[in-house]
């Protein structure tokens, strides 16, 4: 009797033992929170980054040590309240470890907060309005939990209209009767700096800002704006928005009206599907927005259509590829360093070895837009942007491809005038 007591003992703490190693592996999960645009307006944006990270993760077999990596889709349907919410949700109830990604600057200036009040580090959002910069440098260490954005901020990149421009006009190949611009932008942070920052390129080039117009990012009908602007005979016309239905819609009518202007849409070809809505009256367009050059760049992108049914941006799709892959490198990191990861070690890893620019990701590491991704603390929380860090060159479109001009030495086509 005693013999089967013992082995019924045996029996059960075989059972618990096993159970406990069960639910210990199982919380072996590492949940990761991914801001994005799922829903809304820029729900294309959404689907990219989607794609994107399922791709990142999968290059790592969704592992890093024997953390099985979950990410949790964060939506912020493009507007700051919701995606305050959202990421309250996610940090507080579900758990999340850590972030990655974003896409409006609004959101991001929204989900800093969110990510300082509960500690969670988050990397690369790609809201680059100077709100964020300004915010993290105002308590860096309350905002250090905001780690190196995925965009810098306009003004480090939009000098490049201007010099393009200004370089067609002094060769002979662009003769515009009056040296005028006019800026129709997304009332949103990020249009209002990008709008700001190319009419301060254009002013120290000579040039007069004959208008400033913000419209809402749900807008389509810009037939009164254009009307406008017709009169006034613009010779340069600069205009963004983050929601790919918008810029489709006021290209398309710029053409109906008849509008001469050279036409800069920044961020026109951030959706992969851009030239089915744009069509043709793209033409002539200048935009500024990495290529997919490599051939690791190519076949990655034929991969992602080919299981997602849609064309990735380089834009969208690629650099968030890129940023969810260096998020895995900064997990590698935490995990061989401290031997577990949760968000104190992840956090310390962007802290100490990623804003510092001791940790960085490059061509060699699997990048496939830029040359390399590095922070210091002198542009923290912008990345580097140089020629063979982050860098984006000015291309123009015809017939759905878009070739650089420059700068000049990168050049795959002449400038063409309207």
């Amino acid at each position: 009797m005693r013999g089967k007591k013992l082995i019924v003992s045996i029996v059960m703490a075989c059972f618990a033992l096993s159970l406990f190693a069960g639910t210990a592996a199982a919380e072996k999960v590492l949940k990761v929170g991914i801001i994005g645009p799922f829903t809304g307006p820029s729900a294309k944006t959404g689907q990219e980054f989607k794609g994107s990270v399922t791709m990142a993760f999968e290059k790592v077999n969704n592992m890093v040590g024997d953390y099985k990596l979950e990410p949790v889709w964060v939506d912020s349907q493009s507007d700051p309240a919701k995606v305050a919410s959202a990421y309250s949700e996610a940090c507080e109830r579900i758990g999340i470890q850590g972030g990655v990604l974003n896409w409006h600057s609004s959101t991001a200036v929204a989900a800093m907060d969110v990510a300082a009040q509960y500690k969670v580090p988050h990397m690369f959002g790609f809201g680059a309005t100077e709100v964020v910069n300004q915010k993290w440098r105002s308590d860096p260490e309350k905002y250090n939990y905001w780690g190196g954005k995925g965009w810098p901020i306009p003004g480090k990149l939009m000098a490049g209209y201007a010099e393009t421009i200004d370089n067609a006009v002094k060769s002979g190949k662009f003769k515009p009767k009056a040296k005028n611009v006019a800026i129709a932008c997304e009332d949103t942070d990020w249009g209002h700096s990008a709008g700001d920052a190319v009419a301060a390129e254009f002013e120290k080039k000579g040039w007069t800002v004959v208008s400033k117009d913000y419209y809402p990012i749900t807008q389509t009908d810009f037939y009164p704006l254009l009307g406008k602007l017709k009169k006034q005979n613009v010779a340069v016309m600069f205009s963004t928005s983050t929601a790919a239905p918008v810029t489709s819609a006021f290209i398309k009518q710029t053409r109906e009206v008849g509008l001469k202007s050279l036409i800069i849409i920044d961020g026109l070809g951030w959706s992969g599907d851009w030239y089915k809505m744009a069509g043709a009256a793209s033409d002539g367009v200048l935009d500024m927005i990495p290529q997919l050059t490599t051939q690791e760049a190519k076949d990655w992108a034929v991969e992602f259509e080919k299981r997602f049914g849609m064309k990735p941006s380089p834009s969208a799709g690629g650099l968030s590829y890129d940023g969810a892959s260096f998020f895995v490198k900064i997990l590698q990191r935490a995990n061989e360093k401290y031997g577990k990861l949760d968000k104190e070690t992840i956090h310390k890893v962007i802290v100490e070895e990623v804003n510092t620019g001791k940790l960085t990701y490059a061509k060699a590491d699997g990048a496939i837009i830029m040359n390399e991704y590095r922070y210091n603390m002198d542009t923290m929380p912008d990345p580097v942007v140089a020629r063979d860090g982050y860098f984006f060159p000015v291309i123009q479109y015809k017939g759905g491809v878009g070739k650089i001009v420059y700068p000049e030495d990168w050049a795959e086509a002449e400038f063409m005038a309207p």
